[in-house]
């Protein structure tokens, strides 16, 4: 059998091995085992097909391209007796213990200013609780209603796995089941120059970096989750990613819609607030769904509007996923060669080791990363599903220090949903014409995770004063 080092010279990428005889047996092992891990084939033809003979421009995708089927919600015209019946269909499956959630946090908080791993940025309007335990409550929250564990499955990557897992352990795994939380990282792609060769960023180091949130599916199966989950007799994943605190985890009339279609991926929409708004869009193509970026769809079809004077393509993409285990199995493992999810070129700065084995840092783009968009898989899929939700109860990220989608526009966003609820529950509270309360306040998923439970929780707190647990004001 051949070594790693006589497959990459036969595969004309020496280079990577250029000073493997200075480096130590450790250091050699790990090069090794980091080159083994590289599908040359693979490589070989994303750099043909991406880098050398990349398609042509954005008005391709235009062709037959229309707007995508959405099940709205009851204020949009949807009709209430169906979201009933999604939402006891989604509540049965809960209590049969057939969910698990699945959370992508693989990135570090470098955007907001922050040094750690994103999920272990503060984010709530008074305790400043991280998004981890933010979901972490939500999910525990849940299980308690419907009387059984859901299981918590984090996607980390190599960059922030060991600090993730600390950050839980030192926190006591926010009150989950230590054995309900499964953490495992996400595959690597190594970068290349624009002749295809594989850079270093040291003697010993390939250039690696995550293969997108798309890699989360094959990560899925390639850390065995696929099968833990099979023998836990969960078939339904709800997915979601770490920067989105105002995420509902797990969303019953979501896993109900899921159900009812038999689908093998559903997704949740939000209305564009406007045309050029940065979410991908969902679309129908050839009798496919699918997502378009927002950088990829023309101008004229950002911009086209109904007589109504809606945006035509107006279902914004929020990340908001659920997937059937078994639709993952067959898209993660690659047994189907019909579906198999594309990857997407990134022309970005990487710092790399020139042939004299001198680190250089490039002040232009000098290199191509390879990553998959979990949102591919949709054309894939059988009967999928895609429902509006509101975006004021589903979505606010946090991806920038300042501006839109930043700490602050998320906490006023969480302030706002608390308003919300309160004045539901018939409490007279202040707030501005955005909705915007005057007061700070925090409500705890273990007080309420939604308008319901929270005006449930209330009525019982004004016979009952002293239970207070799970709400916090200032």
């Amino acid at each position: 059998m051949k070594t790693p080092r006589e497959h990459f010279e036969e595969n004309d990428q020496g280079q990577v091995f250029a000073f493997y005889d200075s480096l130590s047996d450790e250091e050699k092992v790990n090069l090794d085992q980091q080159a083994a891990e590289i599908d040359l084939n693979e490589l070989d033809r994303l750099v043909d097909t991406l880098v050398r003979h990349p398609g042509g421009g954005n008005e391709s995708i235009a062709d037959s391209l229309e707007p995508a089927d959405c099940i709205p919600l009851p204020r949009s015209g949807g009709h209430q007796a169906l979201w009933e019946e999604a939402t006891e269909k989604g509540e049965a499956a809960l209590r049969a213990g057939r969910v698990a959630a699945f959370t992508v946090a693989g990135g570090q908080g470098t955007r907001l200013g922050y040094d750690g791993p994103k999920g272990t940025f503060g984010v709530t309007p008074v305790l400043q609780k991280s998004l981890f335990q933010v979901f972490a409550e939500k999910i525990l929250a849940s299980s308690r209603a419907y009387g059984k564990p859901i299981p918590w499955y984090i996607l980390t990557s190599i960059i922030n796995h060991e600090a993730t897992v600390a950050f839980f352990e030192e926190n006591e795994y926010f009150g989950l089941p230590s054995d309900k939380v499964h953490f495992f990282s996400q595959g690597l792609m190594p970068a290349v120059d624009d002749d295809g060769k594989i850079l270093l960023s040291g003697r010993g180091q390939i250039a690696l970096s995550p293969d997108g949130h798309g890699g989360a599916l094959r990560a899925l199966v390639r850390s065995g989750s696929i099968r833990e989950m099979e023998a836990d007799g969960i078939d339904v994943i709800s997915y979601f990613q770490v920067d989105n605190p105002l995420v509902r985890c797990i969303d019953p009339a979501f896993i109900g819609f899921h159900l009812l279609h038999d689908s093998e991926l559903s997704s949740k929409m939000v209305p564009k607030a406007y045309a050029e708004e940065k979410v991908g869009v969902f679309c129908q193509q050839g009798g496919k769904s699918l997502v378009v970026e927002y950088s990829d769809l023309p101008d004229r079809l950002a911009g086209e509007t109904t007589d109504d004077g809606e945006l035509r393509f107006r279902a914004g993409s929020i990340a908001i996923h659920i997937f059937s285990r078994s639709f993952v199995d067959r898209l993660g493992s690659g047994i189907d060669e019909s579906a198999k999810l594309p990857f997407h070129l990134a022309n970005k700065k990487v710092p790399f080791l020139d042939a004299s084995g001198s680190l250089q840092e490039p002040t232009d783009p000098n290199a191509y990363k390879f990553e998959m968009f979990v949102f591919d898989a949709l054309p894939f899929a059988k009967n999928p599903v895609i429902i509006e939700t509101a975006r004021e109860d589903d979505f606010s990220p946090v991806k920038n220090a300042d501006g839109v989608d930043s700490p602050q526009t998320c906490r006023d966003d969480q302030l706002r949903q608390y308003a919300r609820w309160a004045k539901a529950a018939g409490i007279d509270l202040a707030t501005d014409e955005t909705g915007l309360p005057g007061i700070s306040f925090e409500v705890s998923p273990f007080f309420g995770d939604n308008e319901d439970r929270f005006a449930a929780s209330w009525d019982a707190l004004t016979h009952k004063p002293e239970l207070t647990d799970g709400l916090v004001l200032v």
